[in-house]
């Protein structure tokens, strides 16, 4: 069974159309026929683990979600980015171009006295992103990137099939 599928209510951003996605299925904290937020296609999200769009939250391009990945609020994820393991993008946070987030949030706000860590897009940018905890970010194109995300995609793999013996 598909874990979500594309509904019929689409909306334009920056000339593409985004379709509201619909779960199939119940999985994590998603209920089965729960309206989730907006993708371009159906590989912006992986079918396995919890990974999930939410909110008024975009992902488009080749960018995607996967893992127990959430991308929330009114997050966008694009470009060739990717959000994997149990990593979060919620609030007003914009993703993109060839970064990974494979730990930690992503977040449009600062509370008083909190720590922020700054993560540059690049020489040719004036934008940075600002995440707080844990947060990790590499190029996409790095091998050690691709190694790890590997790993990180067969941890959940591991997890999701410990969860389903347990059941037996």
């Amino acid at each position: 069974m598909k874990k979500f599928s594309l509904t019929k209510t689409t909306k334009q951003w920056c000339g593409i159309t985004l379709y509201q996605i619909k779960a199939e299925m119940s999985f994590g904290n998603v209920s089965k026929g729960d309206l989730g937020g907006w993708i371009e296609k159906k590989e912006n999200i992986n079918e396995s683990g919890d990974a999930w769009v939410s909110g008024n939250a975009q992902v488009s391009g080749n960018a995607r979600v996967s893992g127990n990945a959430w991308v929330s609020g009114n997050a966008q994820v694009s470009g060739n980015a990717r959000v994997s393991g149990n990593a979060r993008v919620s609030g007003n946070a914009r993703v993109s171009g060839k970064l990974s987030l494979i730990l930690g949030y992503f977040f449009g706000h600062k509370e008083k006295k909190e720590d922020l860590k700054y993560f540059s897009l690049g020489d040719d940018s004036d934008y940075e992103l600002i995440g707080k905890g844990n947060c990790k970010v590499e190029e996409e194109n790095n091998q050690k990137t691709e190694l790890l995300k590997k790993a990180q995609e067969l941890i959940d793999k591991a997890q999701e099939l410990k969860l389903e013996a347990n059941k037996l």
